[in-house]
């Protein structure tokens, strides 16, 4: 590659790594976390051979295949479970976080106009470019070699160092592959929106066929790229040449956007761009159709991924008795409560992972609002006759809405799916209490993203780490034994847990009044403070 394409390569990838540092940070904490602390709860679910053989015998059903993969069965160690159950899924966010990263990187930033500046510079035409993916791909080698020598770290008989390193490897190759795929449609988009969605299309199009083909013909299931996570075997034959095939192929997409955005003009695409209407609806022209409009791609991809998440769980609900008959640490977990159904007990657990999943894209939603003002986009709006007041409320409802048609269709897919393998169905009445006795907590974590805008809007991004905190004390808080007033620190842990718990009124009513107060206070912030850029 001549020199003077990639001049002054080095000083943008720092620019860059400065521009990103905390994401990055993050998203690394937070992946090698849950790899670890998964194995480690296994040795304490299944201590014995017996448990992992009835844990196994759940898993060989097509629904579980096709939502986390094949395996070797026969040999269902600590390793192998594992990479059965972890490895895809891990690899899957390893892809997403790619993808996100990758944008911002890129087409973000040159919609942004700092591209634009840079090349004024004494830079190289692809020195942008190869700065955002050097520091990808030391992210991602990064990324591989935490948790590879993180799970070796924990001693555990069955999880090798060479296994260890090739289920490390296999995260940190994903992550090269959709960052390929990623910097490919960034030259082929013309907006950071068109590459999003079009990497997004791709990740959830390789997880989908290879759902289908690991279930009617593994041969074909080659054509994906996430079925060679799977093909390598982690922990059991320790098959290398899949995750090669990934590193060569990543190699291959980082030549071709290259060689597109070297004969590509700054701010066009090839891919020709779908020309709107002539004249704007009456909806489109308020803030409301706006906000929607510009979110619209976004809500239909997670609309789609709720479902499925909530199908998925609904497809393992016929397996609970077997599975939980020959396991002593989940007896424990969920303790035989009379009058009750071990389905019936099961089903508040899978809420709390629904519904916090579900709170996700509402936030990013009322997010929205915050990066636009980062933008400088909002001022053009509040410009004409359209109040502050007006413009945080449509980004609210829309929010508000938002959270309730995802965690509806959630619902909805697990009643779908389950009611199907579950002897004499499920209970709609009980799927969707169960479901939206959540959503006035979800509100709360809306109305939090409202008083963070409005009152600190620097610090808009710290939801996510409230998110991740209900999570993680909500979900594992049984395994850890977590005290009850950690979980009360979330508002999910407030919630009534139907069918478990009578069903009571005063929780949620109490939910819903905390979120009142911090949406006040953060319209009455967002009118007096000032607009930033």
């Amino acid at each position: 590659m001549n020199s003077n394409l990639v001049a002054q390569m080095g000083t943008l990838s720092r620019f860059i790594f400065r521009l990103n540092r905390l994401r990055i940070l993050i998203w690394i904490v937070s992946l090698t976390f849950f790899t670890l602390v998964v194995p480690t709860s296994f040795v304490v679910l299944y201590s014995s051979q017996q448990e992992r053989e009835a844990m196994a015998q759940t898993m060989a059903n097509p629904a579980m295949t096709a939502m986390i993969g094949p395996a070797n069965l026969s040999n269902y160690t600590i390793g192998v479970m594992t990479a059965h159950q972890m490895l895809l899924m891990t690899a899957t966010v390893v892809g997403l976080m790619s993808i996100l990263l990758v944008t911002r990187q890129t087409r973000t930033d040159e919609e942004d106009g700092r591209l634009e500046m840079i090349r004024s510079l004494p830079t190289g035409r692809l020195s942008y470019l190869n700065g955002s993916l050097l520091i990808i791909t030391v992210t991602s080698i990064g990324l591989a070699l935490i948790n590879g020598f993180g799970l070796y770290a924990l001693r555990i008989e069955s999880m090798d160092l060479e296994g260890s390193l090739l289920y490390g490897t296999a995260l940190g190759a994903t992550g090269l592959f959709f960052a390929g795929v990623t910097a490919v449609f960034a030259q082929l988009s013309e907006s950071s929106r068109g590459t999003f969605g079009y990497s997004i299309a791709v990740l959830l199009i390789a997880y989908l066929f290879r759902a289908i083909t690991d279930v009617s013909n593994e041969t074909i299931s080659w054509i994906s790229p996430l079925a060679w996570v799977t093909k390598a075997e982690v922990y059991d034959t320790n098959n290398w040449w899949p995750i090669l095939l990934l590193l060569v192929t990543s190699l291959v997409l980082y030549i071709v956007a290259n060689y597109l955005n070297s004969i590509r003009d700054m701010g066009r695409g090839f891919l020709p761009s779908k020309p709107g209407k002539k004249y704007a609806s009456s909806f489109l022209k308020s803030p409301t159709g706006l906000a929607l409009r510009l979110q619209r791609t976004g809500i239909i991809s997670w609309a789609i991924g709720m479902f499925v998440l909530g199908a998925s769980y609904g497809s393992v609900l016929g397996d609970l008795e077997t599975f939980f008959s020959d396991n002593e640490a989940m007896k424990q977990l969920l303790p035989p409560v009379e009058g009750v159904t071990l389905l019936e007990q099961f089903i508040p657990m899978l809420m709390i992972v629904i519904s916090l999943l579900a709170t996700i894209p509402p936030v990013m939603a009322m997010n929205k609002l915050r990066s636009e003002e980062k933008q400088d986009r909002i001022v053009h709006l509040l410009s004409k006759s359209i109040s502050r007041t007006k413009l945080l409320g449509s980004y609210f409802i829309l929010s508000i809405i938002n959270g309730l048609i995802m965690i509806s269709l959630a619902a909805f897919g697990l009643w779908l799916v389950g009611t199907t393998v579950v002897a004499g169905g499920l209970s709609i009445d009980m799927i969707f209490i169960a479901a939206l006795s959540y959503y006035p907590a979800m509100v709360v974590m809306i109305s939090l993203a409202v008083f963070l805008i409005g009152i600190f809007p620097k610090l808009t991004s710290f939801i996510w780490l409230y998110i991740l905190y209900s999570f993680l004390v909500l979900y594992l808080g049984g395994l850890f034994q977590f005290s009850e007033w950690v979980g009360n620190i979330s508002p999910y842990g407030h919630v009534p847990q139907t069918p478990i718990e009578d069903f009571s009124i005063m929780p949620l009513l109490l939910l819903s009044l905390v979120a009142i107060v911090f949406t006040v206070i953060g319209f009455i912030g967002f009118n007096k403070r000032n607009i930033e850029n």
